[in-house]
């Protein structure tokens, strides 16, 4: 248990510290966000000023979106403690696609950096920062552990994603019905991140990318630590993660 603490607390410290360090230039931030609205636009995928629009006409949405933008944080520690404990049989690979997420995207992060529609659209409202439960989000100014110029990918969706692979992985085999529900998590996210001004539409598939790539690293970390050990699959099963 210490080690998975310990573990855990690094690749959140490295992505917090590294994190903070890039994409630290607005103007590049801003240029790079201009360059993805010109795609978008051309491909016909600049929904969210419509759809920010859509939930600042309808106030009463407006503290759910915070709530669910903000503290999805809780759902991401809620499934990795259920699966440690409940489901010890995928944990270790859902825990390896979390690390691996995590750092995998930093490089992402120091080379595009990218203004999220808030900053980067006329005419988006700011509604995480006009109604911000944890009073944080209303500066442009980077402060400590915090990079307002990531938007690219979108990683509120891809720990949004992350908890549902984890509990999909978890329920396929036992409860195969009730594995599908959890994918109801991600597409909250992915409407909340639109509607608040945070993200485009290609940061979206940006983390849908991410984590295929993080799926695969977790496999091949798995498979590699199976053969350090001597382990060999048995027949008709894979490597255990």
């Amino acid at each position: 248990m210490l080690a998975e603490l310990a573990i855990l607390l690094l690749t959140l410290f490295v992505f917090q510290r590294v994190h903070a360090a890039t994409g630290t230039d607005a103007a590049v931030a801003t240029a790079n966000a201009r360059a993805l609205q010109a795609v978008e636009s051309a491909l016909h995928l600049d929904i969210v000023p419509g759809m920010n629009r859509w939930l600042v006409e309808h106030p009463a949405l407006v503290k759910p979106a915070v709530y669910y933008y903000r503290l999805y944080y809780a759902v991401v520690l809620g499934v990795l403690v259920w699966v440690f404990v409940r489901h010890a049989e995928v944990y270790r690979h859902v825990r390896r696609t979390l690390v691996a997420m995590c750092l995998l995207v930093l490089p992402v992060y120091w080379a595009v950096p990218m203004s999220p529609p808030r900053f980067a659209l006329p005419g988006v409202v700011d509604v995480i920062a006009a109604n911000d439960i944890l009073g944080a989000h209303v500066s442009k100014e980077i402060t400590a552990g915090q990079n307002v110029y990531s938007a690219m990918p979108s990683m509120h969706t891809a720990w949004s994603l992350w908890c549902a692979y984890a509990a999909w992985s978890a329920l396929r085999v036992g409860n195969p019905r009730w594995a599908l529900l959890p994918w109801l998590f991600p597409a909250g996210m992915i409407a909340v991140v639109f509607a608040t001004g945070n993200h485009y539409v290609l940061d979206v598939a940006g983390s849908f990318v991410l984590l295929g790539l993080a799926v695969a690293v977790a496999a091949a970390w798995g498979s590699l630590s199976a053969r350090r050990r001597g382990e060999r699959p048995r027949a008709g099963r894979p490597l255990s993660p």
